[in-house]
């Protein structure tokens, strides 16, 4: 009754069947894997220490920024040069803009230093102006934004003077120097500016140290691959069910086109 199951075209069911199912229980396990992985490293930066309460190291030993190093407090010596406005940050529910300074250190290269919040809309609100002379600022350190980082402008056509994202890409192409692949954020306030002093903007957490969409879309993929890799198996057994039967109908006259 089974004898179909050696015939060509049950040979490429049952290869197809043999090599869908591993691929889907391989796939369910790698999705399930990242989503452990997303867990631990949200367990991590749970235990991690506030920034305020952490060390300053020098700029340099913190970089490339990673998820150990993120919101570390880092330390740099240089003096202001250019400065820009990044609109369209929001602080406690309020719109506003950040005030971001270049610090040109003495390797040349230059530090985005996010120097604090202030209320209002660029070009109309006044922005106390940086610290002259050489400066040593601590901030804490974060990775340069992207297209997916919260209250990132992408639409372009900003005036002079104002920024989009905070990252030495959109940077390099504003200044004569080099700029470090990183910011930082000034922890205190700085005083001045006809709104009184500006706030200081909180570190973020590192990007992927979170419990994220994307962290339950890897688990919610894990459920899809192990369901596929079922459904294969139960129509293979819905197909070798109903071909057993109608081989049995043909044997014993029940078929319409039996002899």
């Amino acid at each position: 009754m089974y004898r179909f199951l050696l015939t060509p075209r049950w040979w490429g069911i049952n290869l197809f069947v043999v090599l869908a199912i591993p691929f889907c229980v391989f796939m369910g396990t790698w999705q399930l894997g990242r989503f452990e992985d997303r867990v631990q490293t949200h367990e991590e930066a749970e235990q991690r220490p506030e920034p305020g309460t952490r060390s300053p190291k020098p700029l340099d030993d913190l970089l490339p920024v990673s998820t150990e190093t993120s919101g570390r407090p880092a330390v740099a010596t240089g003096t202001y040069a250019d400065q820009f406005l990044v609109p369209g940050r929001k602080l406690d529910d309020r719109d506003g803009f950040y005030v971001l300074d270049l610090l040109r250190t003495d390797s040349g290269k230059a530090l985005p230093v996010v120097r604090g919040w202030l209320p209002g809309t660029p070009g109309r609100t006044e922005v106390p102006p940086a610290p002259a002379g050489e400066v040593t600022v601590t901030g804490d350190l974060q990775a340069s934004e992207n297209s997916g980082t919260t209250g990132v402008s992408l639409g372009g056509g900003l005036p002079e003077g104002q920024l989009g994202m905070i990252s030495a890409a959109s940077l390099v192409n504003l200044v004569p120097y080099d700029v470090y692949d990183a910011w930082v954020t000034l922890p205190e306030p700085e005083t001045g500016g006809a709104n009184g002093a500006m706030k200081p903007v909180p570190a973020a957490a590192a990007q992927g140290s979170g419990l994220d969409l994307k962290a339950f879309q890897n688990l919610g993929y894990t459920g899809e691959w192990f369901v596929f890799g079922g459904f294969v198996l139960f129509m293979w057994f819905r197909l070798v069910r109903r071909e057993a039967e109608a081989a049995r109908d043909v044997q014993l006259g029940l078929a319409a086109d039996a002899d």
